[in-house]
């Protein structure tokens, strides 16, 4: 049996999700199996591509839906989880046991944990502590900035690594590690060090160029990094330098898109009132309520510009 699970690349969650997934189905379906993975993007142009079903079963976790019949489990937690209307009335419609969507979960490592015990009596106490990490990242459930940027916990290293590293192929083999094995251990494999290292040492770099970069009004931190050769940032950073914020705008660009990120802070000091994730479905992405992006084109930076102030101007008022 070939199975294949498309996830959500360079994201802890997503890369958990898939460990999970995969324990789950090896051991309740099909033992044995043979799984094989591809990593999915956020990008202005087509999502899923015709040669990407090529499994006897076909999984995607924590990312879009794809009506393709090809896909025969789906699981997914963001509020933006259907690229039209057409496809949420089509996972209506098709009601299957197979695909689930939860807005309400932190996690969708936990959505999947959740189905797979109560649907299906499987439980893996042995990975308890991936759960846990994945509540615990996706869902910004930090004590506090502090925690969260300086990233002395292992799983935090792990994280870095997986959401930094160039190419999924380590982030493929961090998810069979994750299957069966602790996170400290899977941290301290000489391939995650190495990789490690240089992430690290990036991270630095980019507390101070946001330091140096953003403006802070009206309760909005706002910064723009193209030009910095800074393709993605803690998004707790921002917090961390100014503790009194609500959210975050920023622009950066990668080499398949620009990006407009936008964010919440978890510990802020007043009741937060927008939903994130319905601004930016106003221009083509989307998210979870307390945080959200927009992909553009990778040359259309004046256009991600200007709809990042647009966004940060209405935050701020």
């Amino acid at each position: 049996m070939r199975v294949r699970v498309l996830y959500h690349d360079h994201c802890f969650d997503g890369a958990a999700a898939a460990a999970y997934f995969c324990r789950f189905l090896e051991e309740k379906f099909h033992p044995g199996a043979e799984f094989v993975f591809t990593g999915l993007a956020h990008k202005a142009t087509e999502l899923f591509e015709e040669g990407m079903f090529d499994g006897e079963e076909n999984a995607i976790v924590d990312f879009k839906y794809s009506p393709d019949p090809r896909v025969t489990w789906w699981f997914d937690h963001h509020q933006s989880a259907f690229l039209q209307p057409e496809d949420a009335e089509h996972f209506e419609r098709e009601r299957s046991e197979k695909k689930m969507y939860d807005p309400g979960f932190r996690s969708c490592t936990n959505l999947i944990a959740t189905v797979a015990r109560e649907k299906w009596g499987f439980q893996a106490p042995d990975l308890a502590e991936l759960l846990s990490w994945a509540e615990i990242i996706d869902g910004a459930q930090y004590p506090d900035a502090k925690a969260a940027v300086e990233l002395a916990a292992p799983p935090l290293k792990l994280m870095t690594v997986i959401e930094g590293v160039r190419g999924s192929e380590l982030v493929q083999q961090i998810i069979r590690w994750m299957q069966r094995r602790r996170l400290e251990e899977i941290a301290a494999e000489p391939a995650v060090e190495e990789v490690w290292g240089p992430l690290y040492r990036q991270h630095l770099e980019s507390i101070e160029i946001i330091r140096r970069q953003a403006e802070a009004r009206g309760g909005v931190v706002f910064f723009d990094l193209i030009g910095n050769d800074l393709e993605g940032y803690n998004k707790f950073i921002p917090y961390y330098l100014f503790p009194e914020s609500l959210y975050t705008v920023s622009v950066s660009v990668s080499s398949f898109r620009t990006k407009v990120s936008v964010g919440s802070n978890p510990w802020a000091p007043v009741e937060l009132t927008h939903n994130l994730a319905s601004i930016c479905e106003r221009y083509g992405g989307g998210g979870h309520p307390r945080v959200g992006a927009i992909s553009f084109e990778k040359g259309a930076v004046e256009e991600a510009r200007r709809v990042a102030r647009e966004i940060a101007g209405e935050l701020s008022r």
